[in-house]
């Protein structure tokens, strides 16, 4: 018979188990998979809506002027509104009387002679019905459809604030949990603290992170499905970038989270501690949802490490971000993490076992 003790496990294996326990539990949860399936339906859902909107054959209002006329003369769903000249048929779609104007080019070096003139969007529609897609000039380059950076803004705010909120809340409720029932007391007799609060960390950052490319997915498919290339195209860059900042950013929440979580002994007492986490997961949504448009308000967010994960992103989507800015921030974002996790730590470290009571943060907080 083998009496020769076992060998505790290494701090990596500690913490992987504890990683591997926490997405356990959460798979074999059914209203964790139901409502995940549930999220990726709407999401689908939503995009190919918003396609079959965009590709909606309504008539369009398009600017001629004698001599483009015959361009789209007897082509469906294109009503003529002509103008004696190039000018007066660009004055048309600024003041809003036609969609876009198809005018005469005279920079022309390829197959075209023409041109297609609109406000702040190509006008897509215009471009599918004509056999072959002319130069399109933009009154107002800059700027992009103000209904298209709405659903783009709420779609990066929603699926951040939805991650953050459910999988930081369930660290924390796990943690009070496991205080409750003295589990916590056997886990951290086998394994450190720390790699207890890691494998936590880690094993919810892997769950969130996979919703997280599922809806990156689902966005690629419904978009190319629908004919929103345009669309993919330009968030193609954006959402890879939001994925990265998004890793970081839930790293930090989670850290705290379980750090909050570990100050309290009760599940009703949860929201004492958790609150002021809850507002900093809530503030990038609603300001990206009122501020959208606003480029200050949306530069100083890409900065601000608990909101650039949303405003870095929606500011590459609309151009406002020189190269270097998503990497300053993701520098700004991952010191602050660093720093985040050591505070969350402490607090955990000399929090976990204190039963009773709320622990006080300068307690929690002491060596």
């Amino acid at each position: 018979m083998n009496n020769a003790p076992r060998l505790a496990p290494s701090a990596a294996q500690s913490v992987w188990l504890v990683a591997e326990r926490e997405i356990g539990s959460k798979l074999r949860s059914k209203a964790f998979v139901i409502s995940t399936a549930i999220l990726f339906v709407i999401a689908l859902g939503a995009i190919v809506w918003g396609g079959f909107s965009a590709n909606n054959t309504s008539t369009l209002s398009v600017a001629v002027t004698p001599a483009t006329g015959s361009i789209i003369e007897g082509t469906p769903g294109i009503t003529a509104v002509t103008a004696d000249t190039p000018e007066a048929a660009t004055a048309l779609v600024a003041d809003g009387t036609a969609t876009a104007a198809l005018v005469p080019d005279p920079d022309a070096s390829g197959s075209f002679d023409y041109k297609i003139v609109a406000k702040d969007a190509a006008p897509q529609g215009l471009i599918d019905l004509l056999s072959k897609s002319p130069t399109v000039e933009l009154l107002n380059a800059s700027s992009t459809n103000g209904l298209l950076r709405y659903f783009v803004a709420l779609g990066f705010g929603v699926v951040f604030l939805m991650a953050a909120s459910i999988f930081g809340g369930t660290i924390a409720q796990s943690v009070v949990e496991e205080k409750q029932t003295r589990v916590v007391e056997i886990l951290i007799s086998a394994i450190p603290v720390r790699a207890l609060l890691a494998g936590k960390v880690i094993g919810n950052t892997i769950l969130a992170m996979a919703q997280i490319i599922g809806f990156v997915a689902i966005a690629v498919v419904g978009l190319s499905v629908t004919g929103q290339s345009a669309v993919l195209t330009g968030l193609g860059g954006p959402l890879v970038w939001f994925a990265v900042f998004f890793l970081f950013g839930f790293i930090l929440l989670a850290s705290l989270y379980a750090a909050a979580g570990a100050m309290v002994s009760r599940q009703e007492d949860i929201g004492s501690t958790t609150t002021p986490l809850m507002m900093l997961v809530m503030a990038p949504y609603f300001l990206v949802i009122f501020f959208n448009d606003n480029p200050v308000v949306l530069t100083v967010m890409s900065y601000v490490p608990f909101s650039a994960p949303v405003g870095m992103p929606l500011r590459l989507y609309l151009g406002d971000a020189q190269w270097w800015e998503p990497v300053l921030s993701l520098v700004l974002l991952l010191l602050t993490c660093v720093a985040a996790i050591s505070i969350a730590a402490r607090i955990y470290e000399n929090a976990i076992l204190r039963m009773g009571s709320r622990v006080k943060l300068a307690e929690a907080l002491a060596r």
